[in-house]
């Protein structure tokens, strides 16, 4: 029965690494996208041309903000790889992360 309850740990695990991981990341660059727009403001077209809409800054730092998140999350990612190709792994012992020796 106890191995049971492992598999099931085990498995509740990767499956929350694989939402943050596999899922995480582009909805955070989608809601980025979303809020530049948003920030951007929303142009009207009358007989005169295209006047542009009032742009919102909150819109535009939250956007670069969220695309600030997902590059850590990427390069975060690309050094647990390489760091585990040479043997050591990644250490969130400190404030920032930093590779140690396995």
């Amino acid at each position: 029965m106890h191995n049971l309850g492992f598999a099931l740990d085990g498995a509740w695990r990767v499956l929350l690494a694989g939402l943050v991981l596999g899922a995480g990341l582009p909805v955070l660059f989608a809601l980025g996208i979303r809020s530049l727009a948003w920030g951007a403001g929303e142009a009207s077209v009358d007989a005169t041309g295209v006047t542009p809409g009032a742009k919102r800054p909150l819109g535009t730092a939250v956007g670069y903000l969220l695309f600030a998140v997902v590059v850590i999350g990427v390069l975060l990612g690309l050094t647990f790889i390489v760091a585990s190709g040479f043997g050591n792994k990644l250490s969130f012992e400190n404030i920032y992360p930093t590779i140690v020796p396995k």
